[in-house]
C-alpha cells in the first residue's frame, strides 16, 4: 500500500483525536518501563518491541551513509545492548514513546559506536533481528537522489510498521470469521488501490444490498481504527500520549 493511500485510508476510517484512554490498557512498553525490564514479561515485551520496530533503525542507519552489512551490525549491536543495559533513564525527557526513546538512543549509540566497535558487530552473535526479511528492505531507498532525511525516514518507517502490522491483524481476524470471503474484499477497500472493487460490486458478488455492503464496512473501519489505537498503545506509557502519536503517525505519512 502507497503512503498516500496509508493517509487516505486514515481519514475513511474517520480517525478523530478522542477516546484515546479506552483503548489503552497495560501494553508492552507501559510493562517495560513499570517494571524497568527487571521481570521476564518485561523481559520478553522489549524483546517483541526489539523485534518488531527494528526497520524504522535500520533504515535510519542507512540513510546515514553506511553500507547494508555495517548497518546491520550497528542495528543488531544497537538493541542487543538496549536489550544488555535495560537503560530507561531518557525516557521522561522523551514524552515516554518507544519512537522517540529509540531514535534518541539510537543517535547516542552511533556517536559512540566507535569508541567500541566490538559491542556493535551483532550484538556479540545475538540473533535478535529477522534479517532474513532484509532483502525487500534494502531497496533503491537509499540511492535515490531525493530522499527524505534520516529523521523523517525512520519516522515515515515507523509509521508503516505501525500499519503493516495493523493490516495483519485485521487480515488474521478477517480470515478466521465466518464471513471471511466478504471481509476479505471489504479489506481491499482500505487500501485505496485504483483496481479495488467497488461497493456495488461487492454488493452483486455475494448477493447483497449495497446498503448492507455499506453497513459492513462501516463495523470494519470500525475495528481497524480500533486495532491502530491499540498498536500505537504499545508504543507510549501513558493514554494521555496515543492522540499525539496518532497525529505524528499521519504527518509522517504525508512527508
Amino acid at each position: 500500500m502507497a503512503a498516500n493511500d496509508d493517509v487516505t485510508s486514515l481519514r475513511a476510517s474517520g480517525l478523530s483525536p478522542r477516546n484515546g484512554a479506552a483503548a489503552f490498557a497495560t501494553t508492552h512498553w507501559s510493562m517495560v518501563l513499570d517494571a524497568q525490564g527487571e521481570s521476564p514479561a518485561a523481559e520478553k515485551a522489549l524483546e517483541n518491541l526489539c523485534g518488531t520496530y527494528w526497520r524504522p533503525i535500520y533504515g535510519f542507519v542507512r540513510r546515514e551513509g553506511l553500507g547494508p552489512e555495517e548497518s546491520k551490525d550497528i542495528t543488531q549491536g544497537f538493541f542487543a545492548l538496549i536489550l544488555e543495559r535495560k537503560d530507561f533513564q531518557s525516557v521522561r525527557q522523551e514524552k515516554g514513546r518507544l519512537r522517540s526513546f529509540l531514535l534518541a538512543s539510537l543517535k547516542h549509540f552511533m556517536a559512540n559506536e566507535r569508541r567500541d566497535a566490538r559491542t556493535i558487530k551483532r550484538g556479540g552473535g545475538q540473533t535478535l533481528i529477522p534479517f532474513d526479511d532484509m532483502a525487500s528492505d534494502d531497496s533503491t531507498e537509499f540511492d535515490r537522489r531525493a530522499m527524505l532525511s534520516a529523521d523523517l525516514l525512520y519516522d515515515r518507517r515507523w509509521a508503516l510498521t505501525v500499519l503493516d502490522r495493523v493490516f495483519v491483524r485485521l487480515r488474521e481476524e478477517s480470515q478466521r470469521s465466518a464471513n471471511a470471503p466478504l471481509l476479505e474484499r471489504l479489506n481491499e477497500l482500505l487500501s485505496e488501490e485504483p483496481d479495488r472493487p467497488s461497493q456495488a460490486e461487492i454488493a452483486r458478488e455475494f448477493g447483497m444490498t449495497e446498503n448492507a455492503v455499506k453497513q459492513a464496512f462501516h463495523r470494519l473501519r470500525q475495528r481497524y481504527r480500533q486495532l491502530l489505537r491499540e498498536e500505537v498503545a504499545q508504543t507510549v506509557a501513558t493514554p494521555a500520549e496515543i492522540e499525539d502519536e496518532l497525529r505524528h503517525l499521519i504527518a509522517a505519512l504525508r512527508s
